[in-house]
């Protein structure tokens, strides 16, 4: 295995090789220094680098390290792009929130699956507490190759769209809510038991994984 060792950090190099796309830099817990670093070895060895979690010291950081990187605020990401990779417009993953308070992690869904070369259409405030929202957008809904369905609360919404479709749904739990929510813990638990079959659940706020595994899906055939 081909391993960069910057002392603080192992890169693996050869993930791009591996699995389609370079290692992803998680810089919450790092420093800016480490990762803009990090984030310029792998500019250096492909085109195309995204670093998630990316707080306003960190983002100063890698723009000035990779200036033609770009910073998407909602998301926390900063991401290179050089070369863009191409897009099937008939393979769309769609991106649900549940309410307006979802959209960060949809966010960093959105650019996620974007990125590593997916048609992305979001979905924004249809949750369960006024259903006929969702219902409206089913046109959208029903022409989607996977779906990405973020809430938090109780987390009732992948199960109502987990029942509405044939395509494979990856529920997102966000640490929005009130003291019994948990941090995100009543809706990650509401999603892995629900009743509609074709829902897989990833972590809670992890709108990146979501992305990764949507786009994973989404590129077989």
């Amino acid at each position: 295995m081909n391993t960069l060792d910057l002392g603080f950090a192992k890169i693996d190099m050869e993930r791009e090789k591996r699995q389609g796309f370079p290692e992803v830099i998680y810089c919450a817990g790092k420093t800016p220094e480490q990762s803009a670093e990090i984030f310029l070895k792998l500019s250096e060895h492909s085109p195309n680098v995204l670093a998630t979690r990316v707080d306003e010291a960190t983002k100063d950081a890698l723009l000035a390290k990779v200036p033609d990187a770009k910073y998407y605020e909602k998301a926390r990401i900063v991401a290179l792009e050089r070369e863009p990779q191409p897009k099937d417009k008939d393979r769309v993953i769609t991106i649900l929130t549940a309410g307006t308070s979802d959209i960060p992690v949809a966010e960093e869904a959105a650019v996620t699956a974007s990125i590593m070369g997916n048609e992305v259409e979001v979905v924004y405030d249809v949750g369960v507490a006024g259903i006929h929202r969702l219902f409206e957008q089913m046109p959208v809904i029903k022409k989607a190759n996977v779906l990405i369905v973020i809430a938090g609360m109780e987390g009732a919404l992948a199960s109502v769209v987990g029942g509405l479709v044939s395509k494979p749904v990856i529920a997102v739990p966000t640490s929005v809510g009130y003291g019994a929510s948990f941090d995100g813990l009543a809706a990650l638990l509401g999603m892995m038991n629900s009743c509609a079959a074709g829902v897989a659940v990833v972590n809670i706020d992890n709108g990146f994984g979501a992305g990764r595994l949507a786009s994973i899906i989404n590129h077989m055939r």
